[in-house]
């Protein structure tokens, strides 16, 4: 037996602010046949940056992030922006915006759906590699970071450390990691991508 997806009534906005907005949508259950309201979060796609540099470090950020309240040690990354042509043009862009690295090669390693309970949008992972500082960064008003070069051998041991805790980030490495061991990602076409 297949699961089967829920029936959607009709939909509603619910919130819309600078980042995201909110809807309700009226659904049924294949199953019990009830309807009932859920809320969906939209938000654009994401993007995040898998940056390597010839001497076989990660370019890294650390963050301060409103949702715990805690500096993180993340990768960069973001929203793709309408302009961006695809993932990797918006990787690029991420990557020198946020750490003044430039980088050749851009492929795509993977996608999740960031929260597929609430969230509607993908957050892709793309690698960049020969990665070396040409630019200064030009942060946005709600940015503040740090660049930290990250040799690979260290990346284990600082998500088992909890050093690393933001998940996309913790899938992007595992992306990576599927990457140096040769496994290709799916070439299956996701919604959205």
């Amino acid at each position: 037996m297949a699961l089967k997806p829920w029936k959607k009534l009709g939909s509603q906005p619910a919130g819309e602010f600078r980042i995201f907005s909110i809807r309700s949508d009226r659904v049924v259950s294949p199953r019990t046949r009830q309807a009932q309201d859920v809320y969906v979060i939209d938000c654009v796609n994401w993007v995040n940056v898998i940056a390597l540099t010839p001497d076989q470090h990660l370019v890294m950020i650390e963050q301060y992030r409103h949702g715990s309240t805690t500096v993180e040690l993340e990768i960069p990354g973001g929203m793709i922006d309408p302009q961006d042509a695809s993932p990797a043009a918006a990787a690029l862009r991420e990557l020198r915006e946020e750490t003044g690295y430039e980088g050749e090669h851009p492929r795509l390693l993977g996608r999740v759906f960031p929260n597929p309970a609430i969230m509607s949008n993908i957050c892709f992972t793309v690698l960049v590699e020969n990665c070396r500082r040409r630019h200064r960064v030009q942060l946005d008003q709600g940015e503040d970071l740090i660049t930290r070069r990250v040799p690979i051998a260290d990346l284990p041991r600082l998500v088992a450390a909890g050093r690393i805790r933001h998940s996309l980030v913790v899938a992007a490495l595992h992306y990576f990691d599927l990457w140096r061991r040769g496994i290709a990602p799916e070439d299956e076409p996701l919604r959205g991508a």
